[in-house]
């Protein structure tokens, strides 16, 4: 269980150089992989489906390197939540069409479940004068509720919305021009979820990118996290000019497809460790 021993232990892994905190990543994440088998047994599920044509040998040499980054991820969280502001700059490179974020347009951040989530919104809250705002699920553990709250509000004027306040408060300060940071490439359940392609196989998605775009009146930024030696590098790419549209389901597997394109590119990094089929479209049996 996470404690206030951990998080003291975060405190003394933000003043090492990186690449010891890099190793020691490694050798969590090897640990993780030997012990966490159920978890283990899902990415290797996920893998199987996403990538068929890939041998057992490089679906598990895929799934020890996602647990490997996973570790490494959870780690950094030492310097970026508790390192001087300037290593975490140092270490934070942003790059792309940042201008897409500038002014005071209403914005829609498209967030993929990268192993470097944390890392793309400290560097945007530490080095673009906006106030960004993103979604929080509660922790039942409180003492990590507390410790992530705190992490992910260390920079600029960051507001994370609970679940329970609602649409029309995040979508009212999205129309007033804070960006919304958005990860809705999970199964949150079949509740508002629509079946899509992801990797050619039918995946609950939540249509909310969509859905708060056309009602804040956004564009759509993706904003990918890749994970590097030197740190990480934050690319802001584009904004979609044909999204959102009038057909929510379109746009949802247009998102996922989009996806995997920056899937592509580095597949280790992914969160492959979601249930991401977990419900099933009617009569399609369980794959877990």
């Amino acid at each position: 269980m996470f404690s206030h021993f951990g998080i003291t232990v975060m405190h003394l892994l933000g003043r090492l150089p990186l690449a010891w905190v890099r190793a020691l990543g490694w050798l969590l994440g090897c640990v993780l992989y030997a012990l966490a088998v159920p978890r283990r047994r899902v990415a290797q599920t996920n893998l199987r489906l996403c990538f068929p044509d890939k041998s057992e040998h490089e679906i598990k040499h895929l799934t020890f390197q996602t647990f490997v980054h996973f570790a490494q991820a959870w780690l950094d969280r030492g310097w970026l939540w508790h390192g001087s502001p300037e290593v975490t700059r140092q270490r934070l490179t942003l790059s792309g069409a940042v201008r897409e974020l500038q002014g005071a347009e209403p914005v829609v951040i498209f967030a993929p479940h990268f192993v470097g989530l944390d890392a793309g919104w400290t560097a945007l809250t530490q080095q673009l004068p906006r106030q960004f705002t993103t979604i929080y699920t509660d922790q039942a553990n409180k003492v990590l509720d507390a410790w992530i709250l705190t992490g992910r509000q260390r920079f600029g004027q960051a507001r994370l919305f609970g679940r329970v306040e609602g649409v029309k408060t995040i979508v009212a300060t999205l129309r007033a021009g804070a960006p919304l940071y958005l990860l809705p490439d999970m199964n949150f359940g079949l509740e508002d979820s629509v079946f899509v392609p992801f990797y050619g196989v039918p995946a609950a998605t939540v249509p909310s990118l969509s859905r708060f775009a056309k009602l804040g009146r956004a564009k759509v930024v993706p904003v990918v996290t890749r994970m590097t030696r030197q740190g990480y590098e934050v690319q802001v790419m584009p904004s979609w000019p044909d999204f959102p549209s009038d057909d929510v389901a379109a746009d949802t597997a247009l998102m996922n497809l989009r996806l995997q394109s920056f899937i592509d590119t580095m597949p280790d990094q992914y969160f492959w460790v979601h249930k991401r089929f977990k419900d099933r479209p009617p009569g399609a049996p369980a794959v877990y």
